[in-house]
């Protein structure tokens, strides 16, 4: 098994790669039309007209309160440091730096992911971070702004699994079953590959991953940034196989409309352009970051409806990272 410090270098190398923008087949690069957008306007996934056109000077947003939701459990994403009770995470480190670019003061809350969307839909909260794939069918009901990373959706397994090599392999024993978040593209893949009735759904991630470890399910779909904090934590006991599942694009999401679409990919632009997210990408997706579920707070997030209790099992010994 490879070990952490190789999976976490290859997804900074893909980070770095999509933040440059310097695809060869024009799937993660961001200067030319892609399924997100053509790298200056929003994602054409919202099928609306919010082109805007870079200029020298950022727009300035003269101080506004932007309500930004979180999830505050999603590492590296964002999370709530157990020792300070302050929040941190990727999220928290690009959005503040798109406020000082802006001029905007971003005003985060917790909120649960599975009403996330339809809450910002709704205008509850001007934007929303989480890792959020972009995909047609939320564009329905949210606008989105310009990609910012790819993820590969993969298979997290037990450690010496011999039973499946892969998802096919999985999907062809009706007896296996598949944990994931519920609301996720992760866990809409899962039900693709082997139907509802064998995945198992999990008010988050960390929860899921337990469960796997227990043996409550066989294996558990999610995107590999933070399959590899798992791994890094939990070497012993779970290692992500088979090919990737999914590629996906995440973008921030705004009600229909919303004026900060254009602002907020012009910040996405800039940070691209002078390195700040290749320097988040180093300093979150790499072996640099060694926080873990142990280090987090948990915290209860508005709107959240737990899907299924975390397992009984022990983990005890078990370093978990989400």
């Amino acid at each position: 098994m490879r070990t952490r410090f190789l999976r976490l270098l290859a997804a900074l190398l893909a980070f770095t790669l999509f933040a440059a923008a310097c695809g060869d087949d024009g799937g993660t690069d961001t200067d030319t039309d892609t399924a997100t957008g053509d790298g200056t306007g929003a994602a054409d996934a919202t099928g609306d007209d919010q082109a805007c056109e870079p200029t020298d000077e950022l727009p300035d947003l003269d101080g506004r309160e932007v309500s930004v939701a979180v999830e505050n459990a999603y590492l590296p994403f964002n999370y709530i440091d157990a020792e300070t009770g302050e929040p941190a995470g990727w999220d928290y480190a690009a959005i503040d730096h798109m406020a000082e670019l802006l001029n905007f003061e971003p005003v985060y809350e917790t909120f649960a992911w599975e009403p996330m969307i339809q809450a910002v839909a709704d205008g509850q909260f001007d934007m929303a971070a989480d890792g959020i794939t972009i995909n047609d069918e939320r564009a329905e009901v949210v606008d989105f702004s310009d990609g910012y990373i790819n993820i590969e959706q993969r298979l997290l397994v037990g450690v010496g699994e011999d039973r499946f090599a892969d998802a096919d392999e999985l999907a062809n024993d009706d007896s296996l079953t598949i944990g994931s978040q519920t609301g996720t593209t992760n866990y809409d893949t899962a039900v693709d590959l082997v139907g509802e009735e064998r995945v198992q759904a999990f008010e988050q991630f960390g929860f899921a991953v337990q469960a796997l470890i227990a043996g409550d399910v066989d294996a558990v779909i999610m995107d590999e940034s933070a399959g590899q904090g798992y791994v890094g934590e939990n070497a012993d006991d779970v290692e992500l196989t088979g090919p990737s599942l999914s590629s996906d694009e995440l973008g921030f999401i705004f009600p229909p409309g919303s004026d900060l679409v254009c602002p907020i990919n012009l910040a996405i632009a800039d940070m691209k352009a002078d390195g700040t997210m290749e320097a988040l990408g180093e300093e979150y997706f790499s072996g640099a970051f060694t926080i873990t579920d142990d280090d987090i707070a948990e915290v209860d997030a508005v709107g959240a409806d737990p899907v299924e209790e975390e397992p009984e099992a022990d983990p005890a010994g078990d370093d978990t990272e989400g």
